[in-house]
């Protein structure tokens, strides 16, 4: 079975407070992208479990978020296949666009097929839980969500169905540690306050034209990665000299987007910034 596995960008992220599992709750609005990776599943005779993949940084232990969505399942329900995975990777690792863990979800997605498990998307919704933060959003497939709690709990925003945006997207090649930003959140405290909310800014994309405004895409951890990490500062000053003014991070970053006119317009300004010869990634993508 071969599976696409879509990325994300947060077109709004508010961190509230932490919680006492150590995890943040947060408020966040989620958009599916087109950029990808490919995951290919074999079923195999004996019942191990292997992970492979193009990048080494992924690992392919019992840490890979894909190994333990199939351990999960094979686990409960007492498969007696074994699984072979292979991850061709497409999806910068560890940039804030959700790569491992959408991952996981198709996994999830697919085995509950391959494995004729039968399984409803909310019962999928809850093992994907217990994987990571961001799995569950990738389980319901949804284009748009309103993404709450530690981000598990998600509300498809169907309304955005026929929404599809471009954007630019940056990703230098630097490590960004999500658990550090989030650290490091606590010890600065709010830094910026949000002027829109969920709610405005899904008002906002219905209508479209707004979003190219500064202000009214948000994320909370925006400020404390660009104290850490000045080539996220970089990224934004160079869309920014591009006319690109609401450019916003991702997650925890360091991968920066920039909604645009155009698939056409995203493509010219992407090579525009390949020019600039600095060691980044860059994509043009769509809503998917």
């Amino acid at each position: 079975m071969i599976i696409q596995s879509f990325a994300k960008v947060n077109l709004f992220l508010e961190v509230l407070h932490k919680r006492k599992d150590n995890f943040h709750n947060i408020d966040s609005l989620f958009e599916r992208i087109s950029l990808s990776d490919k995951i290919i599943l074999k079923n195999r005779r004996d019942n191990f479990i292997k992970a492979n993949c193009n990048d080494p940084r992924v690992p392919l232990d019992e840490t890979n978020l894909c190994f333990k969505a199939a351990k999960l399942l094979q686990d409960k329900f007492k498969i007696k296949k074994g699984l072979d995975i292979k991850i061709i990777k497409r999806i910068p690792v560890g940039a804030g666009l959700g790569g491992g863990s959408s991952n996981a979800a198709s996994v999830l997605l697919a085995l509950n097929r391959l494995w004729r498990l039968k399984l409803s998307k909310v019962k999928l919704a809850k093992l994907a839980a217990k994987i990571g933060s961001d799995v569950t959003f990738f389980v319901y497939e949804a284009a748009f969500a309103r993404v709450r709690g530690r981000g598990e709990k998600i509300h498809a925003l169907n309304k955005l169905n026929k929404v599809r945006l471009w954007h630019i997207l940056v990703v230098p090649k630097i490590h960004v540690s999500t658990p550090l930003i989030y650290k490091k959140w606590d010890d600065f405290g709010v830094l910026t306050k949000p002027v829109s909310n969920v709610k405005i800014l899904t008002s906002v994309l219905l209508k479209k034209d707004n979003i190219f405004k500064p202000g009214f895409l948000f994320n909370s951890l925006e400020q404390v990665t660009l104290k850490l990490y000045p080539e996220v500062i970089r990224v934004k000053e160079t869309l920014a000299g591009l006319g690109l003014k609401s450019a916003l991070m991702s997650g925890s970053g360091p991968a920066v987007f920039a909604p645009v006119a155009s698939g056409k317009k995203a493509a010219a300004l992407v090579k525009k910034v390949n020019k600039e010869g600095r060691p980044w990634l860059t994509f043009a993508v769509s809503t998917v």
